[in-house]
Formats: structure tokens, sequence, C-alpha cells
């Protein structure tokens, strides 16, 4: 196949990128031009935000599938569809799990109600959007994604702390329960939809195949660092109890988080690869420390605060 991603040059898609061509399929990336695509891989800059210059750019291009990688908004796909309706055998579109409304009764399964106030809105509205359209379409929504060539903080924000021997600072009581996917998993399940009719027209909930209290998180990336989770200090405290402004003092959600992904795993032939620790090992040696963060100044400003209170 010849396959557009839009995005693929950070994080999820240079591990699609990597999979499609292991594969055998010819890739090409769209995106503004800011990291180059791997050797190979054609290369076309332009801004997806810009309809014209998605028109200009891809309306002359043929493809038998397209990977959304990094579309936010309604607005973003739908010129893209526009372009190619009728002419793609399949449309991936990267969703989240944080499009749910929060549940009692949780793990999230992909028919559960979404929240019309998430900051991930403009997401369902796009499924919805692709739902009603002539393309044919699969949305993935993964939970939190870690390994390595992440940009967001998430499992680095425990390791800053454990390779310093700071206090792991932990919202509530620890006991908030939530749920990691490895990058290179979630990689795995995208490929496997492509010629999938199972997978035409649905949702998927991709994650790793375990649930995780936020003090088993704390323990898991201490063992994956190399230390005994009982030498790692974790300090609870009452999050309303404090002003942070726009901080970020812990790097997930203060809630139960969790997706049920049984659908994927029996439609797709697919399983997760990574257990959390191991994924974690694999972003801590791979990452972490192969990037020199371990060495680098971070601010605990906000730590500092808590500890000070």
């Amino acid at each position: 196949m010849r396959i557009l991603i839009i995005g693929g040059t950070r994080f999820i898609g240079v591990y699609l990128t990597e999979l499609l061509l292991k594969a055998g399929h010819e890739v090409v990336l769209f995106n503004r031009g800011n990291h180059p695509a791997p050797d190979g891989v054609t290369q076309i800059c332009g801004d997806r935000q810009d309809p014209a210059q998605l028109k200009a750019k891809l309306s002359g291009e043929s493809f038998d599938a397209i990977f959304d990688n990094n579309s936010r908004e309604l607005a973003h796909t739908q010129p893209l569809v526009e372009i190619f309706a009728g002419k793609v055998k399949h449309f991936v579109y990267v969703s989240s799990a944080g499009v749910y409304l929060p549940t009692t009764q949780p793990p999230h399964r992909e028919a559960d109600a979404v929240d019309p106030n998430s900051r991930h809105k403009g997401k369902h509205e796009t499924e919805t959007y692709l739902a009603a359209s002539d393309i044919p379409w699969t949305s993935i929504r993964p939970t939190y994604i870690y390994g390595s060539k992440n940009y967001n903080d998430l499992d680095a924000w425990f390791f800053d702390r454990i390779v310093r021997n700071r206090p792991i600072l932990i919202p509530g009581n620890g006991q908030f329960i939530t749920q990691f996917g490895h990058v290179y998993d979630l990689a795995t399940a995208m490929v496997a939809v492509l010629g999938n009719e199972k997978a035409s027209g649905q949702i998927y909930n991709i994650s790793g195949d375990r649930f995780v209290t936020f003090t088993g998180l704390a323990q898991a990336c201490a063992t994956a660092a190399g230390r005994s989770p009982n030498d790692v200090e974790l300090i609870y405290y009452d999050p309303a109890a404090h002003n942070f402004g726009k901080r970020k003092a812990f790097p997930v959600r203060s809630q139960h988080f969790m997706a049920d992904i049984s659908k994927a795993l029996n439609d797709l032939d697919w399983q997760p690869k990574y257990d959390l620790i191991a994924g974690l090992k694999e972003s801590f040696a791979n990452d972490y420390l192969a990037s020199g963060r371990d060495k680098k100044e971070i601010d605990f400003s906000t730590d500092d605060q808590i500890l000070k209170a």
C-alpha cells in the first residue's frame, strides 16, 4: 500500500512509520518539516491547519490509506476527508480515551457516553463526522501513552524524582487507578486495522492490558529505574489545599481512568508486547538515560511548594 501519515516524525509517527516500512508499505509523511523524515520516506511539507495548503499539496496524490495522527479538532480533519473521499481504502484516526464521560463503572468501553465538555471533544466531533461520511474509517482511542521518544512528561516525571532521590508526591491516597499503554503497542494496533474488514467503521480502545494505582505506578517506575520500591519515599497530599495555577503537580489526572481493550484483542489479532515494568524499563534505558535527562536541571518548585505546606 501507499500510505500517508499526517505527522510521522514524532513519537507515535516514528513507530508507525517504522512498522509500515517493515511490512513493505510505501510511506509518505505530511507535516511542517520541523523534523527530517527517515531515509526512503517521502516528506511533503505544509500546515495541515491550512485547508488551501492541504488541497494544493495533496489533491494530486494517490494513497491507499491515511493515518491522521495529530488532529485535535474537526476543522483539522474535515478538509483531508473532503480531498480523499472515495479515493482511499482506509482512514485511520487517532482519537483519545479522554473523550469518555467519567463513570462509576469503569473501565470505559467504546459505546460508553462521551463528555461534551472534555478537552478532547473535538476528537469525538471528528469521529461523529467520520461515521456520517462515506470514507472507510477506524478510530483509535489510546489512554496514557508512554515509551521512548515521548515529548510529554509522563514516566519521565517519576524518573526525574527517583534518580535524584527526591520524594514522589502523590495526590489523594494513591488509590486512583489509571492505565498506561506503550507507544509500540499502539502503533502495532494501528497497523493491525489495515485490511481488516472487522475494523471498518469501528472505534477501538488501545492500551496496556493491566491497570495500576498511582502508588503502584510510582513503585513500578522505581523498579524500572533499578531501585527498590521500598527505598523511594512516597508522600500523599490533598491537591485541593494548593493553588498550582496552570502548573501540573502530577502527570496524570486525579481520577480513575482506564479503558477495556477486549474489543481490539478480539477483532485485530493484536496483543500488547509490553507489560508495565518491561515498558518502563525500555523507556528508562532507551530514552531517559540515553537522552541524558538524568543529568539535566529540573524545576521542582511545585514539589517544594507542596513539601513546604
